[in-house]
């Protein structure tokens, strides 16, 4: 771990850098053009190429996609607690995108036109749920179940699948329960290439969702505009503001339950109280012995983790700001006064008992976040994002006349005679 005072000579120059911008690396970048363009070509072929060089395992036409008898046997195969789980938190993603989904409105404007707008769910999307490691039920939830709330009739999976090519029976399920209609055992950025642009076997989609690694990341960016994307999440981060109230073994706890997710994780504490951040210290020396996934989190813990002493709690905030953490646990006597400025985190986690895997997994919002500093331009995943909004104009005789003068005047302006005639013409006898 990197562990930092204010007193310290490289404190200033490293907190300098906490201020990020979502932007690739070179070699990423150039991976996944070349991916996408591969993709693009040759459609159901490169996918298979990619997913026996990346994945060991060999698809073909037939077994691209999960079969209903692999969906029915995952049903049978999960049990009762996990069937149980994934109802209790489909239950709270659906009460929660219930309020954020948008309803169609009209009004009047000052001449007279009827204005509004109209909001229907998208037709087609795309859930990406990465694998690897473990298994994210919890992310299947928290993409489609957002999708299933708002109504989406297709919502198409990608899931990279093992060397067997099986795909694991609660993340089929959670799928299942989920709402998804199709799913595809293919990963990485050949997979969010493959839901962009289709190939022989795939139809595209109109929207992409969901976390990767930076490869599925880039290839998201690369894709706007032959599909719309959520925003972007890549590999998981915490930041942890605390003052002298904060709970040591609480925030040790936190600290390796992020750093569990492993790889290009990013975990931060950061605190204005030295005895606390010593405390801290000692618990995550502790604790991380009995986990299961010691190795892991202590690659993290060595690479992505920085425990940082502030000169003031204000510079905490400031930092946050900076660098827009996907989770902000903010732990502070004064919260009413500090919670207002913070602006950029993807979610915030208020007090000592409010542990980030309780949002993972079951308390509603998604945990689909943006990472890598794009918290400073995106929001995570709301169920609003599902749907398209259209506007809606209707004038009559009366509104035409009353708008006539203006519209003619910005013809007159730009140079479009023809805009300020195909009102006036509806006015003439």
């Amino acid at each position: 771990m990197k562990i930092l005072s204010y007193l310290d000579k490289g404190y200033a120059p490293f907190v300098r850098r906490l201020s990020r911008k979502a932007l690739p690396e070179a070699g990423t970048c150039e991976l996944v053009t070349q991916i996408i363009a591969e993709v693009a070509s040759k459609g159901d072929e490169a996918l298979f190429a990619f997913t026996k060089r990346f994945d060991g395992a060999t698809l073909t036409p037939k077994t691209l996609f999960v079969s209903e008898a692999e969906f029915a046997a995952a049903e049978q195969c999960v049990t009762p607690e996990t069937k149980t789980a994934v109802a209790r938190s489909l239950k709270n993603i659906h009460a929660f995108a219930k309020h954020s989904l948008r309803k169609d409105w009209s009004a009047k404007n000052a001449e007279g036109a009827t204005v509004g707008e109209r909001f229907t769910p998208f037709q087609r999307v795309g859930v990406y749920v990465p694998g690897g490691k473990a298994p994210l039920v919890s992310t299947a939830l928290m993409t489609a179940g957002f999708a299933q709330a708002a109504g989406v009739p297709e919502i198409l999976a990608a899931t990279p699948c093992g060397r067997d090519g099986s795909v694991n029976p609660a993340l089929l399920y959670a799928l299942k329960a989920a709402g998804v209609t199709e799913a595809i055992k293919v990963g990485g950025a050949q997979a969010i290439a493959a839901l962009a642009l289709g190939t022989r076997s795939i139809r595209s989609v109109d929207r992409i969702f969901g976390p990767g690694n930076s490869f599925v990341v880039e290839a998201k960016r690369q894709l706007v505009g032959a599909v719309s994307i959520d925003l972007l999440p890549g590999p998981s981060e915490i930041l942890i503001l605390a003052d002298h109230t904060g709970n040591p073994h609480f925030i040790a706890a936190d600290i390796l339950a992020q750093a569990e997710h492993g790889g290009d994780s990013v975990v931060g504490f950061a605190t204005d109280s030295k005895a606390l951040l010593g405390k801290v210290v000692k618990a995550i020396e502790k604790q991380v012995t009995s986990l299961s996934r010691a190795k892991i989190i202590r690659e993290v813990l060595k690479r992505g983790t920085f425990l940082l002493h502030l000169k003031s709690f204000e510079e905490g905030v400031a930092i946050c700001n900076a660098f827009a953490p996907e989770h902000l646990t903010l732990i502070t006597a004064a919260e009413d006064r500090w919670l207002p400025r913070i602006h950029t985190a993807g979610a915030i986690y208020l007090g000592n008992d409010s542990p980030v895997a309780v949002g993972d997994f079951l308390a509603g919002p998604s945990h689909t976040l943006p990472t890598g500093g794009s918290g400073r331009s995106f929001s995570g995943i709301r169920a609003d994002q599902f749907q398209r909004r259209t506007s809606i104009v209707r004038l009559d005789k009366v509104s035409v006349r009353k708008s006539l003068s203006v519209v003619e005047e910005f013809a007159r302006i730009e140079g479009l005679d023809a805009h300020g005639r195909s009102t006036a013409i509806r006015l003439e006898k």
